[in-house]
This record gives structure tokens, C-alpha cells and sequence, in this order.
């Protein structure tokens, strides 16, 4: 009973990290109906500059804050600067763009910084806290703390705010949106740079466990993915909860299914969003989507 209760307790943990990048990607699905297979990338990046303003000798706390506004500004400017030209496009040109940018910050990350694996401490003490015999890490108990944090946040911007309210309207019907006097592209970039700040945030919260290396956000990636499907990509709240399943279930596999360990961990994230999308397309939180034709 103590394993099966440490294991729960560990793939939430590993969860609330996926469900963060999947909130990223809901937020950039949800502002222009692109899935962002550079979501991952993005965050990478951004976690590489609050690595290296605080290998300069930046405060933690003012290194992420800078990071944080230099991902806004990225997100924005990727939208605006490249994005836009295509968000008339088939789905597959759309994605073919995003996995374009990719390869692109994937190349500039190992180019600048290498593809030696790299120390980023974070503000939360690397112990761990024990209750019951049940142990987990102050870091975990940060992640979750962070992404509640992050989804109070953005539910108060979009039902609460007037700026929230043009970026709902303008992924809901940009053309009513641009009657009523919104810019819609501004909305659009805004809702790329808002994902992009939340990925830097994940990819800073994950790095002091993972190691940083311009590869490490693509198997989160792919969680990510996979608890967006399950949760719905039209429901925030729902992306997180998703996440937090497909950790339950990546972590009660790898312990109690003997073939699959660590090795083939991957591959539970790919055959979750396969049946997902098989039995339950719109995620389990998602809403249906109607339109006339």
C-alpha cells in the first residue's frame, strides 16, 4: 500500500510538470487554433537565458523576472513576426511551421550553449519532506504550488479582465472581434506571448531535476501533449488535470507493468493520446465544437 501511495505521489508530481507546458500549449491553441509543436523549444530557450543572466551573477529572482519579460516579448514577436503569415493555412502547413521553429531554437540553443548538460539551481531547497513514510521533494511541492498558481491567475486575466475578455473574443470569432473594434492580431500575439512566459516558467521549474540541455523539454513535450488531449485543448483547468493523469498512469505503468520500466515511458504518452482521440476527441474536459456550414 506505502509503493502504491508513493507512486501516485510521484506521478502527480511528474504531472503537474506536464500539465504546466500543457497549459502553454492550450493557451496558444485556444489564441489562434495552431498546435505549437515548438512549445516546448520556446521554453528551453528561455530557461538557457535565465541560465545564463544568472551564471552572470544576476539574482535568481531578478534573472527570471527578466526572463519572463524577454518570453512575452519573444512570443509576441514570433507571432507577429512569422505566425501570422500562415494562420490561414491548412492545419499541415501550420504544423510543418512549428516544427520549422523547432529545429530552428534547437540549433541556436546547441550552437550558443552546447549539448553538455548543464547546473540550474532553482529557489526551492533540493530536500525532501517525508509524512506517513510517504516521501516527495520540496521542488515537487513548488511545482504544484507554481501551477495552481498559474491557472488562478490566467482563469482571474480571461473571466475577469478587460484585456482577457479581447482575447477571448478574438479566438472565438475574430471577425465580430474586429467589428467590435479589437485588434485581433495584437490579441493573437498576446496569447503566443502569454504561453510563452508560461513555458519559461515550467522550463525553470524542471531544469534543477532534469539537468539543462537543449534536448530535455521534448519528452515533456510529449507528455504535454498527450494530457492536452485527455484534459481538452479548449478547457486550461482541463489541460492541467489531463497532465496530472497521464503522470498517474506513466508512473503506475513504469512500476507495475514490468515491460515497459523507464524505457518505453515514452510510449504510454503516444498510446494515451491515440485512445483519447479515438474514443473522446474533444479531451475529457473539452467542449464540442459547433459550426455551421
Amino acid at each position: 500500500m506505502q509503493q502504491l501511495v508513493q507512486t501516485l505521489l510521484d506521478g502527480a508530481g511528474s504531472g503537474m510538470i506536464y500539465g504546466s507546458l500543457a497549459l502553454a500549449l492550450v493557451l496558444i491553441h485556444q489564441a489562434t487554433r495552431i498546435p505549437n509543436f515548438a512549445q516546448g523549444e520556446m521554453a528551453m530557450l528561455s530557461t538557457f537565458v535565465a541560465w545564463e543572466l544568472i551564471d552572470r551573477g544576476l539574482p535568481w529572482i531578478a534573472a527570471v523576472a527578466v526572463t519572463l519579460v524577454l518570453s512575452m516579448a519573444g512570443g509576441y514577436g514570433l507571432q507577429r513576426g512569422l505566425i501570422r503569415w500562415v494562420e490561414r493555412s491548412p492545419h499541415l502547413t501550420q504544423v510543418m511551421v512549428t516544427l520549422g521553429v523547432f529545429m530552428v531554437l534547437n540549433g541556436v540553443a546547441g550552437l550558443v550553449w552546447g549539448y553538455l548538460p548543464k547546473t540550474l539551481d532553482g529557489p526551492i531547497s533540493s530536500g525532501s519532506l517525508r509524512i506517513a513514510g510517504v516521501t516527495t521533494s520540496w521542488q515537487v511541492v513548488g511545482m504544484v504550488l507554481v501551477t495552481v498558481g498559474m491557472l488562478l491567475l490566467l482563469y482571474l486575466l480571461f473571466s475577469r479582465s478587460r484585456l482577457g475578455l479581447q482575447l477571448r473574443a478574438a479566438a472565438q470569432n475574430p471577425t465580430s472581434a474586429r467589428l467590435a473594434g479589437i485588434n485581433v492580431g495584437r490579441a493573437y500575439g498576446i496569447g503566443w506571448g502569454l504561453s510563452a512566459v508560461v513555458g519559461a516558467v515550467a522550463g525553470v521549474m524542471v531544469a534543477p531535476q532534469t539537468g539543462l540541455e537543449p534536448n530535455f523539454m521534448f519528452p515533456i513535450l510529449l507528455y504535454a501533449f498527450a494530457g492536452a488531449t485527455v484534459g481538452g485543448f479548449s478547457s486550461p483547468g482541463g489541460a492541467v488535470a489531463g497532465g496530472v493523469l497521464v503522470g498517474l498512469v506513466e508512473a503506475l505503468t513504469a512500476t507495475y507493468v514490468g515491460f515497459i520500466g523507464t524505457e518505453l515511458s515514452l510510449t504510454v504518452a503516444l498510446v494515451t493520446i491515440v485512445i483519447v482521440l479515438l474514443v473522446r476527441p474533444d479531451g475529457l474536459f473539452g467542449k464540442k465544437e459547433v459550426a455551421r456550414v
